[in-house]
Order: structure tokens, then C-alpha cells, then sequence
């Protein structure tokens, strides 16, 4: 790695932006916050510092206090980027919001920084073309909380710096994160084209009436969530053949085949089909309780995390950061 990545600015305070804030404050970087909102400013570290306590509880990091001295809110984004040799830009997924705080990054930020957006599907080429220093810029797209869920989608555009790509890879790895890098972008980058196929067939399921939303759910949660959260869809079919891969795709190549093509036109979400899900969902869980299920999620990923750290499954998991 031959850029320092010592200063980090994170642009946008919202969940997406504080997680990334405790990705790189506990693995020793100096973290900066700005947000355009003061009321998101004010209330990011209060944020920040519970999650931290709760992360402590669960044994996955030591000492909050020393990583709470690391992160700063800043006034403005001149004070934020200026200084910064790595820029997470966390805005508000609409085009037109990342051209605008693209363009004002390009303006403030130093030369050699580099820019990742945590875009989730939106290439960088579509927000970047007319920014000064363009050939710094590069999505890096977290899952949500980036401080729980490791995996980073790094995405160049066609104009980035080609160095860049691999450098952001390894610190990434070096911040506790797992990366993949695309070749090339693409509409909806890798996770969200995976996450897409299985909701667009959740979608079409429900709206056929083959089953209800808690039952579609709970086929992944108690199904095939229980290999996924561990190994991915090649690892699982090459396991599920006794000849491995090969095998697999000669038994049921031709049934998933037709699968396939029984969706060559997939629907719409029409306003009807989500008010029937929202309807089931809002039955299971009231709106007012949308807040505290989210944090019974981050508690649930915490446990799975300290899991996957202690044991001897999957990547070698390193152990908590400080």
C-alpha cells in the first residue's frame, strides 16, 4: 500500500455514514464527520457511542473511550476533506445529491486523496464525469451497518486512477473489512443484482399466492440464510453434489433452467403488490416498532459476528479491532 490512509473524512452522518465512522476510528484511523444537516451532526456521536458500548458488550472491540477520542464532527466539509488522504462520501442515494457534494469533494479535497462512494447501485460515472480530480474517485459500497456486515463493493469508472482500486482493497482488509473488486461497472453492482434476483422472485411468489411473506421469509432466515450467512451460492452447490460442482450443475442445471425462464418478464412491484406485503408486514411488526427491530437486528449481527470471530469457520475472521 503505497498511499496513507492515517485521516479519514466521512460525508453524510446518516446510519450508513456512522458506521463507516466506527470502521475506521477502531482500526486507528483518525475520523472526521461532516454532515450538511446540523441536527444529523449533533446527534451522529451520542449514536456512535451506543453502538460502540453495545459492540463492547458483545466482545467485539476494546476500549470505546480510546476509539470515541478518534472521531471529531466538523463544521464544515473544507474542514473535513481538506486535510484528508481518504474521503467516504455517505450522501443520500439520488444522482444529482452525489453530483452536487462530488463536485464540492473535488473542489476541497487535496490532490492525492482518494474518494470512495458508498454507493449502492449507482455508478460513479454517472456523478463524477465533470468533477475536478475525477480519476480519484471510485465507489466503495458498504452493507448496511458497515460496521457489522464486512463485505465492501469496490467499483471503478472507467476514468479512475487504475492504482487505486488495489490500494483501497488492502486497506479495507487492513480496517477489518472484506472487499471484492468489479472489473467494470455495472447497474447494481454485484450484491444488489444477487439481493435483486431473490426479491424480485419473493415479490412474484407472493403475488402468485404460493405463500405468505413471514413463510417466503423464513425460507431464507431458517434456510438458506443458515449456509449464506458462512459460504456463498458456488461454495454451497460445489458442497451439495458428491461431485462437487460439475455434479450439481448436471443434476439440476435444467431445473433451475426452467426456473429461469418461467421469469423471462418480471413484473413490476405494482402499488398494490407492496401495499399487500406492507400490510403483512405492519400486521408483524407495528411502524412505531421499525426502530427497535433494526436494533434487535444490530444485536442479532453482533452475535453472529463475535460468532464467526471465535470460531474456525469461513475466512480465518480476524479478532476485534482496537
Amino acid at each position: 500500500m503505497n498511499h496513507r490512509f492515517e485521516r479519514v473524512a466521512i460525508v453524510g452522518a446518516g446510519l450508513v455514514g456512522a458506521g463507516w465512522a466506527i470502521v475506521f476510528a477502531r482500526a486507528g484511523q483518525s475520523v472526521s464527520i461532516y454532515d450538511a444537516q446540523y441536527a444529523a451532526r449533533a446527534s451522529v456521536l451520542d449514536w456512535i457511542a451506543d453502538s460502540l458500548s453495545e459492540m463492547e458488550r458483545c466482545g467485539l472491540i476494546r476500549d470505546v473511550p480510546g476509539i470515541m477520542a478518534r472521531i471529531t464532527v466538523a463544521g464544515s466539509l473544507e474542514d473535513a476533506v481538506g486535510e484528508a488522504d481518504y474521503i467516504q462520501e455517505s450522501v443520500f442515494e439520488r444522482v444529482d445529491v452525489k453530483r452536487e457534494i462530488s463536485h464540492a469533494i473535488g473542489a476541497a479535497m487535496r490532490a492525492d486523496a482518494i474518494v470512495g462512494s458508498s454507493s449502492s447501485g449507482i455508478p460513479a460515472s454517472e456523478f463524477t464525469s465533470n468533477v475536478a480530480k475525477r480519476e480519484r474517485f471510485i465507489v466503495a459500497h458498504p452493507v448496511n451497518p458497515p460496521h457489522l456486515i464486512p463485505l465492501v463493493e469496490i467499483v471503478p469508472a472507467p476514468w479512475t486512477d487504475p492504482s487505486i482500486a488495489p490500494m483501497l482493497r488492502d486497506f479495507m482488509e487492513s480496517a477489518g473489512q472484506k472487499p471484492i473488486v468489479l472489473s467494470r461497472e455495472i447497474a447494481g453492482f454485484v450484491l444488489n443484482r444477487l439481493q435483486g434476483a431473490l426479491l424480485n422472485e419473493a415479490w412474484a411468489l407472493f403475488d402468485a399466492g404460493i405463500a405468505t411473506a413471514a413463510d417466503i421469509d423464513r425460507s431464507v432466515s431458517d434456510g438458506l440464510g443458515m449456509r449464506w450467512s458462512f459460504m456463498g451460492p458456488f461454495e454451497t452447490i460445489d458442497l451439495n453434489a458428491p461431485g462437487g460442482v460439475t455434479d450439481y450443475a448436471e443434476r439440476l442445471g435444467d431445473l433451475y433452467h426452467s426456473i429461469a425462464m418461467d421469469r423471462q418478464f418480471p413484473a413490476r412491484w405494482s402499488p398494490d403488490l407492496v401495499a399487500r406485503v406492507a400490510a403483512e408486514r405492519r400486521q408483524a411488526l407495528p411502524l412505531e416498532d421499525l426502530s427497535g427491530r433494526c436494533g434487535w437486528r444490530d444485536k442479532m449481527l453482533m452475535a453472529l459476528t463475535a460468532h464467526r470471530t471465535t470460531s474456525h469457520e469461513g475466512d480465518n475472521a480476524k479478532p476485534d479491532i482496537t
